[in-house]
C-alpha cells in the first residue's frame, strides 16, 4: 500500500495548494474542487486535488476546461 494519503482535511489541502482555507471553501462550494463528507468532516480527495490542478493547467494553456 502506498504512503500517499487518499483524502486531506481542508487545512491540509489548502496548504498543499498554497491557498487560504476560505478560498478552498469557495472553490468547493463553486464545484471546482470535489470533496466528500464523512459524518460532519469534509475531506478533499487526492484525486480531487489532482483533477483541479489539471483543469487549472488546461485553462492556463488555453485548452478546454470542461
Amino acid at each position: 500500500m502506498s504512503n500517499t494519503k487518499i483524502a486531506y482535511t481542508v487545512p491540509e489541502a489548502a496548504r498543499l495548494l498554497s491557498i487560504s482555507r476560505s478560498l478552498l471553501y469557495e472553490l468547493i462550494h463553486a464545484g471546482k474542487i470535489q470533496s466528500v463528507k464523512i459524518g460532519r468532516a469534509r475531506r478533499i480527495t487526492n484525486d480531487g486535488l489532482q483533477l483541479f490542478v489539471e483543469r487549472a493547467k488546461q485553462v492556463r494553456e488555453g485548452g478546454d476546461a470542461a
